[in-house]
């Protein structure tokens, strides 16, 4: 398939960019559900009330496809949108006109890891070996590229960038058996969205709500919906 070994530095790459956000994904086309589940008809419904609010997504792989926020910000709302994949941002840099988007992997600590590549357009990449293995095995059935990256804690990235995070509506995780260290490393004393959405799969692909129902209930926030594997907390 074309677009899994189609690289950045390759003369069809930018046109293909295109074709899958305006042709494949009918971009200009509004539509009433984005994610893989249920997910955005849950948000929107929350929301129902904002039509200028302001989201986090981290791990956001496609302005379109299985994505939580694109219904809030056909709405108006407008964000940041955080993916360890170059591609991903190329494709939210195109459609995404207010909000800012950065190719950065948010983690717990600030160090150098590996990474796990199932491709440019694949949703599965990973900083979770054994969730790679998994997902290789179960899914994709591609090679794996390995990398070196430096991961950053939230708030350290965002200094790095100059961006105040005043007023946080909603946050949505969704890194690939990596959503606790990316929740460890945010400090919910400083950064209190409203709602939080998170994906709540182990590195065998099985849902495990309690680690996360434990460690956000510190901070005062209570699981009110799960669908997808993803849980909805809601600050008290």
């Amino acid at each position: 398939m074309l677009k899994r070994k189609l690289k950045r530095s390759n003369f069809l790459y930018w046109p293909y960019l295109y074709y899958n956000l305006f042709f494949h994904h009918k971009g200009l086309i509004k539509r009433k559900k984005y994610s893989q589940g249920e997910e955005d008809t849950y948000i929107n419904n929350y929301f129902k009330n904002n039509d200028n609010g302001f989201y986090l997504d981290i791990g956001c792989f496609h302005p379109l496809l299985y994505s939580n926020t694109a219904r809030l910000y056909n709405r108006g709302w407008s964000g940041i949108n955080l993916d360890l994949n170059k591609t991903s941002i190329d494709l939210f840099n195109i459609l995404r006109r207010r909000d800012k988007n950065f190719c950065v992997a948010i983690s717990d600590k600030n160090e150098e890891v590996e990474c796990y590549i199932d491709g440019n357009f694949s949703p599965l990449n990973s900083l979770n070996k054994k969730y790679s293995e998994f997902t290789v095995k179960n899914y994709s059935k591609s090679e794996v590229q390995k990398k070196r990256i430096n991961t950053f804690k939230l708030l350290d990235f965002l200094k790095e960038k100059k961006i105040e995070l005043k007023n946080l509506d909603f946050l949505n995780i969704d890194v690939e058996s990596h959503d606790l260290k990316v929740l460890e490393g945010i400090d919910l004393n400083q950064i209190k969205p409203r709602l939080i959405c998170i994906e709540m799969f182990d590195e065998k692909g099985e849902i495990r709500p309690i680690n996360f129902i434990n460690y956000l209930k510190k901070f005062n926030y209570t699981m009110i919906y799960e669908t997808a594997g993803n849980g909805f907390f809601e600050r008290k």
